[in-house]
């Protein structure tokens, strides 16, 4: 029992100030059914996923006016690993199963593609990773070794070897493109998008400590570092940036498309990584942020040199801050912020893309809701601290619009224009990975990923023993929830550690008839030695003690589950229209 209080104690570490309260009256009071909601959340999904199935597998995405299937992002059946830990999250453990083995046999990454560096790892590597950590959970067959080796790991771990070449540049920020086969062409545009360079860390950090190479983290730190050092001297960083020189192209400053998950990921990389540096990284921008750009809880974008307003515009992936707000405890700031934000969703059944402060209506020619996450993704962090009815009313309008609007024979279509209610011709693969995840888990207050640290595994790996499933999952920037505690699990580096602790042991006289060993499941190397030297027999050192009488050590697990957003790289703004 007091181990399961620290652990719980330990998962809300990084949580919210404020206590969740219990589920009060106002959800029935305003009519509203959450567990019907949330049966017709689970029927889009499987509508959308089984003609992707149908129509458009393995192309990466559905295009379901014409229920036929198109490539977008690299020729990776991209639906199919982003729908994957969706599956999982909606208890649809056999065909989780199914397709870690179509996966297994079917995705190829040495092929002569030109790929987004950012999208593939967030989608690709992050769903890979995902799934991995998943795996057991879903009931899959792991390997010995698991979670420190297992074949979607070693998958996630060649995506991400084809993307390191892209950050071979001078200042460490990388590319934005790169040929899986070729690395980077000659004559590839050396200017990328903030968030571009920015949203590495979750996947290779974690990449880093399952596999035990180091290079992932490194690139991923050197690049949010390169970031930091070049941000301007009012604190502001720009919307483009040459990664050659070091020089911005577009200098926009702002929370929205081109640099959004940049600031995620300092959180997030703060939270994953208990790591203080990022955090203080995120704090000093926050500040920054709500001098120069917040005006009345909107957001707007200024020159990041002079702190001057360029455009007075609302961005629909901008909806993404009040989830991060909240993870940092500005709840109530983080509230006016989302109202803001829900009204114009009110007012169209939908979020624009641009959306013009002032004049309270649509940008031309950014008129279009591709069913986007970020205002639910930010409703379901609220809710799990607030328990404010609004939020789930929120999920409501969005079921409801979703359906009306955007639903045809084989899929979800993209609304070009909220104005008209026209569609294009696309399903983006975030409907199924971010979207229809948030919503679920928004109506699913009893579902695994919520779970506050009162039920976790124990689990045997080759480095120790070490606790998983605990809760506090951390999304990455595409919803594809990352535990904690599995970068526990692997430490590779810490063998030399506990060599050195046996020597020093034999050395201050312990028995020599005797081998003392460490329980390696300490995540500051503080084995049950602490209090004792435990004595293992030599044929059974290695075996699995019984979990009634092990102290588990209890990992610095990062509370719960951090948000997700952009999903297409930003626009560089070079004028004030």
């Amino acid at each position: 029992a007091a181990m399961l209080r620290a652990l719980g104690s330990l998962l809300w570490l990084w949580a919210l100030p404020v206590p969740v309260p219990p589920l009060g009256p106002g959800a029935a009071a305003r009519g509203l059914d959450v567990a019907s909601y949330r049966e017709r959340v689970r029927a889009m999904f499987y509508h959308a996923y089984e003609h992707y199935l149908e129509s458009a597998f393995p192309y990466d995405e559905l295009r379901p006016l014409t229920c036929d299937g198109q490539d977008t992002w690299g020729s990776f059946s991209l639906t199919l690993i982003d729908a994957l830990d969706t599956l999982l999250i909606l208890g649809n453990v056999s065909e989780f199963q199914r397709v870690v083995s179509v996966l297994q046999e079917g995705v190829d990454f040495d092929i002569d593609v030109n790929a987004s560096v950012f999208e593939t790892n967030i989608r690709v590597v992050g769903g890979l990773l995902s799934a991995h950590l998943l795996s057991k959970k879903a009931g899959v067959e792991v390997e010995v070794g698991w979670p420190c080796s297992g074949p979607l790991l070693r998958m996630a771990e060649e995506a991400a070897r084809k993307l390191l070449p892209a950050f071979q540049t001078p200042t460490g920020m990388p590319y934005g493109t790169v040929n899986l086969l070729h690395g980077v062409n000659p004559g590839e545009t050396p200017v990328t998008c903030t968030a571009g360079i920015g949203t590495f860390i979750v996947e290779f950090a974690t990449l880093s400590h399952l596999t035990g190479d180091p290079v992932f983290e490194d690139v991923a730190r050197k690049a949010l570092k390169a970031l930091w050092k070049n941000r301007s001297d009012i604190g502001l960083v720009g919307n483009h940036i040459d990664v050659l020189t070091a020089k911005w192209v577009a200098q926009d400053a702002g929370i929205g498309a081109g640099v959004d998950s940049y600031f995620e990921y300092l959180v997030k990389g703060a939270i994953l990584l208990q790591d203080k540096e990022l955090m203080s990284m995120f704090l000093e921008y926050n500040k920054a942020i709500k001098n120069y750009t917040k005006f009345d809880d909107w957001y707007l974008w200024v020159q990041m040199y002079k702190g001057t307003v360029s455009m007075p515009v609302f961005q629909s992936l901008e909806a993404y801050w009040p989830g991060l707000q909240s993870l940092i405890g500005d709840v109530d700031n983080a509230m006016r912020t989302f109202l803001n934000y829900y009204t114009v969703w009110k007012q169209f059944g939908g979020l624009p893309e641009f959306y013009n402060i002032p004049q309270g209506y649509t940008v031309d020619k950014r008129e279009g809701y591709p069913l986007r996450p970020e205002l639910i993704e930010s409703a379901m962090y609220l809710y799990r601290a607030t328990r404010d009815p609004t939020l789930l009313e929120l999920g409501r309008d969005a079921v409801e619009s979703i359906e009306k609007i955007s639903k045809v024979d084989c899929g979800f279509a993209t609304i070009k224009d909220l104005r008209d209610h026209r569609l294009d011709n696309r399903m983006e693969s975030f409907f199924l990975a971010e979207t229809v995840k948030y919503l679920y888990l928004l109506f699913d207050p009893d579902n695994f990923i919520h779970n506050d640290g009162s039920v976790f595994d124990v689990v045997n790996t080759p480095y120790g023993e070490c606790v998983l499933n605990a809760g506090g999952y951390v999304f990455n920037t595409e919803a594809h929830p990352i535990d904690p505690a599995a970068l526990h699990c692997c430490r590779k580096r810490k063998e030399e550690q506990w060599e050195v602790e046996d020597l020093m042991r034999e050395f201050y006289s312990l028995k020599k008839n005797k081998k003392f060993t460490l329980k390696r499941a300490s995540d500051h190397g503080e084995g049950e030695s602490a209090k004792g030297p435990e004595v293992a027999s030599s044929e059974k050192g290695g075996e699995k003690r019984n979990s009634k009488k092990s102290s588990h050590s209890l990992l610095s697990c990062p509370s719960q589950s951090f948000n997700s957003k952009l999903a297409v790289l930003g626009q560089v703004f070079l004028d004030n229209t």
